[in-house]
C-alpha cells in the first residue's frame, strides 16, 4: 500500500466542520490503496488509535492570544466575536474597518502561520521514516499548503493541494485590495510546486484553472460518513432545524420568518404546531429578526452544541434548513452542512438562488426542495405542512443511489485516483 502525508490543521476530534473532510480521507483512503500519515497541530484530545497521527506544537498568532485573553473562542475570527461591540458603536463607526485592518495584518496569511517552524521538520522526519509516496494538504488554514510546498520541493515528492474553500478567490474574502494583491502572489508562488489542485465544486475548479493554468485541477465534492446514517424518531411538532453558523445579510433566514408569519396570519398553519430551531453561536441580529416578525413563540436560538447532538437534532427534525447567499459568487459553494443533512435523511429546504451546485444536488438526489423567493417558499412550506398534518410527518423522498454518490467513500475514491495519477 502506498503512503500519503496528509497535512491538515483540522482533524478529528477537533470540533469543527473543517475536520470532516480530512477525517473522512484518513478513514476511507486505505480502501483504495493509500495509507495516510496525518500531520496536524495539538488536538483537544487523542485521535482514534486506528489512525497514524503526528501532532506538533505551534506558536499562537498574536490575535489568537488576544482572543484567549478576552475569553473568546480562538477558532473563530476576532471581528466575528466582537460584533456586539460593533453593534453598540453603530454601523457608521470606524471600529469595524479598524478591526478588519488590524486583523488582516496580524494573521497574514492566516492565524496558523506559527505552525510552520514545527511542522516542516516534523514532516521531514515522517517522509524519511515512512517512505511517503505523495503529499496531500488541506486548507483552511492555507499554512498547510505553505508547509506542503516546502516539503514537496525539498524531497521532490508529488503534492496535491486540496482547497475546501478557495484562497484569494473565496467569495467570503474578508480583507482589502492591498492585502489581496500580496496574498494572490503568495498563492501563485505556493501552488507553482503543486502536482494537482483539488476543490469541492466544478465552478470553483474552473476558477482555479483560470488563475493557476494547471491541467491537473479537479473537482471532488465532500461527503457524509455512511456510518453516521442512523434514522431517528421524529419530533411531534413541525420542526424546521438549522445547525451551524449564520451570516447576517448573506445567509440569513429573514425570508423564512416572513413566510411563516404570513402563513400564520392567513391561518394556513397553526403557530402552536411549528418550531424553528437554530443551533450554533447566538446572534443578536437574529433575535431582532424573530421579534420583528412576531415569532418569539415559534423561533428559538439554542446556542452551541456538540456535533453529536447537532446530528441528532438533524435526524429528528421534520425539515432541515439550508441557507444560501443569493449571489453569483456562491453558485459554486457547497456548505459543509448539506452533506450532514444528506446523512440525516430528512427533507432539505434550501433558500437561495435557483441555480448553482446546491440546486443541482437537490435535483439529482431528490433530497429536498429549493425556494428562490417568498412565493415559492410559501408554496413549499404549505405543502410540507399539509403532509405533516395528514400523517404526522413530512415525507423524505431522497434517491438512495444518488445520495450515496455524496459519501466519504466516493470522496476518498476520487482522491485516490488523483494520487495514483500524480504518483506514477
Amino acid at each position: 500500500m502506498k503512503k500519503v502525508l496528509l497535512i491538515s490543521h483540522y482533524f478529528p476530534p477537533r470540533p469543527s466542520i473543517g475536520s470532516i473532510r480530512p477525517g473522512g480521507l484518513a478513514k476511507y483512503l486505505p480502501k483504495f490503496g493509500w495509507e495516510p500519515v496525518v500531520l496536524t497541530t495539538t488536538l483537544p484530545s487523542q485521535p482514534d488509535s486506528k489512525y497514524k497521527v503526528i501532532q506538533t506544537k505551534y506558536h499562537e498568532d498574536f490575535s489568537v492570544r488576544i482572543k484567549r485573553m478576552l475569553g473568546m473562542n480562538p477558532e473563530l475570527r476576532l471581528d466575528q466575536q466582537a460584533k456586539p461591540i460593533v453593534i453598540k458603536h453603530g454601523k457608521d463607526s470606524l471600529l469595524p474597518k479598524l478591526m478588519e485592518f488590524v486583523y488582516g495584518i496580524l494573521n497574514y496569511p492566516d492565524e496558523m502561520k506559527g505552525w510552520m517552524p514545527f511542522a516542516i521538520p516534523a514532516g521531514a522526519e515522517i517522509i524519511k521514516g515512512e517512505k511517503i509516496d505523495a503529499i496531500l494538504s488541506s486548507s483552511h488554514p492555507v499554512t498547510a499548503h505553505c508547509i506542503a510546498a516546502k516539503l514537496s520541493h525539498k524531497f521532490q515528492i508529488p503534492w496535491v493541494a486540496d482547497l475546501r474553500d478557495l484562497w484569494t478567490q473565496n467569495p467570503y474574502y474578508q480583507y482589502g485590495p492591498i492585502r489581496k494583491l500580496f496574498e494572490k502572489n503568495l498563492e501563485l508562488k505556493t501552488f507553482r510546486q503543486a502536482s494537482a489542485l483539488v476543490t469541492t465544486s466544478e465552478p470553483w475548479a474552473n476558477e482555479l484553472r483560470q488563475m493557476h493554468k494547471k491541467e491537473n485541477t479537479f473537482s471532488i465534492t465532500s461527503g457524509f460518513d455512511p456510518e453516521l446514517v442512523n434514522p431517528s424518531s421524529l419530533t411531534k411538532k413541525f420542526t424546521i432545524t438549522h445547525t451551524g453558523r449564520l451570516y447576517d445579510g448573506k445567509r440569513d433566514p429573514s425570508v423564512l420568518f416572513e413566510a411563516i408569519q404570513k402563513l400564520i396570519q392567513n391561518k394556513s398553519i397553526a403557530p402552536e404546531n411549528v418550531q424553528l430551531r437554530f443551533w450554533g453561536s447566538k446572534n443578536h441580529w437574529l433575535d431582532q429578526e424573530i421579534k420583528k416578525h412576531g415569532l418569539e413563540n415559534v423561533a428559538f436560538q439554542f446556542g452551541m452544541t456538540s456535533r453529536e447532538e447537532a446530528l441528532q437534532h438533524q435526524r429528528e427534525s421534520q425539515i432541515l434548513l439550508l441557507l444560501n447567499w443569493n449571489t453569483e459568487k456562491e453558485l459554486g459553494t457547497y456548505t459543509g452542512k448539506i452533506f450532514e443533512y444528506l446523512a440525516a435523511k430528512r427533507p432539505i429546504l434550501a433558500i437561495g438562488p435557483s441555480e448553482g451546485v446546491v440546486s443541482e444536488l437537490l435535483s439529482k438526489t431528490s433530497a429536498g426542495r429549493q425556494a428562490s423567493n417568498l412565493d415559492e417558499l410559501m408554496i413549499i412550506l404549505l405543502d410540507y405542512y399539509t403532509q405533516y398534518t395528514n400523517s404526522g410527518s413530512v415525507t423524505y423522498t431522497g434517491n438512495t443511489e444518488e445520495v450515496n454518490k455524496f459519501s466519504q467513500l466516493e470522496t476518498a475514491k476520487n482522491f485516490a485516483s488523483v494520487l495514483d495519477r500524480i504518483s506514477k
